[in-house]
């Protein structure tokens, strides 16, 4: 049976844990050789560990995404090792939430830095790899299609209170989605964008669940919901629950399929039919 990623190179940012991980896994089995990113080694080795079991291709590349470095590191990491790019997942983020008289600068920086800057620094520093790759083929008479995959949020598309940081991130993700799939276009490079609902990863947690912490940069941060408000949107999904890590990397898969060669520029929402 022919896998219908073979030959292709994947870098996903955020793929040690959840939808990340469930996405990397996804690929690997389909032939792709991934870069596997997350902000510890432990959990990037493991995922790499755990593809290369199952017969796959994966290489570690574990950092901060907002490193004004790790861009340029990630893409040289992919062609030092597979020669190759044709998928990338901006996938890599969390949330630091607080109404808006409640939150500092730096608050809001943050979440500009890790879901806005990061992508943008990891995209341009693919961009003359790719317009080098796609000349080349070009010149040779071959059509290769490449995928971008942007992750934002219902957050982005729709607004969330206690949320105007990371929403204002997610929502320049689509921005940033249209005006590559117009400049890309020539380079045969799909760029395409992911709102998620509410998916079962440490970011929809209870906030008084400790297993909502995560360590950024030596800081614990409570990065789940609070109790209330999580009841209260899983009572707004029609399908009755929130999504997987793996339906959710299922959505982010459909944009790097083959299947979507010629779709370029659009958003979907992965909710479960949540419309907040």
């Amino acid at each position: 049976m022919m896998l219908k990623l073979a030959g292709k190179v994947a870098l996903i940012s955020g793929s040690g844990r959840g939808i990340g991980r469930a996405l990397a896994l996804k690929l690997a089995s389909e032939g792709a050789s991934i870069v596997v990113n997350d902000l510890d080694e432990g959990p990037a080795d493991e995922v790499v560990r755990t593809i290369r079991e199952a017969g796959g291709k994966a290489v570690p590349c574990a950092g901060n995404v907002t490193d004004p470095d790790f861009g340029d590191r990630f893409v040289a990491t992919a062609l030092d090792a597979f020669n190759g790019l044709h998928i990338i997942v901006n996938n890599a983020g969390y949330t630091l939430d607080g109404v808006i008289q409640n939150q500092t600068d730096e608050q809001f920086q943050k979440m500009l830095d890790v879901h806005t800057v990061a992508p943008f620094r990891i995209l341009r520093a693919a961009a003359e790899p790719i317009r080098a790759f796609a000349k080349q083929e070009a010149a040779e008479g071959r059509e290769v299609i490449r995928k971008v995959v942007n992750v934002s949020s219902m957050s982005g598309t729709h607004g969330n209170a206690g949320q105007v940081n990371y929403s204002s991130a997610k929502a320049a993700m689509i921005g940033m989605t249209k005006t590559l799939s117009k400049e890309w276009g020539r380079y045969k490079t799909c760029v395409n964008c992911v709102a998620f609902g509410v998916i079962e990863t440490r970011l929809s947690r209870a906030v008084e669940d400790p297993g909502s912490r995560i360590t950024i940069e030596g800081r614990e941060i409570k990065a789940g919901m609070p109790g209330a408000a999580l009841q209260a949107l899983g009572r707004m999904i029609p399908l009755g629950r929130a999504g997987t890590p793996e339906e959710a990397a299922n959505g982010i898969y459909l944009f790097c399929a083959p299947e979507s060669d010629y779709i370029s520029g659009q958003i979907i929402s992965v909710g479960g039919g949540m419309s907040m």
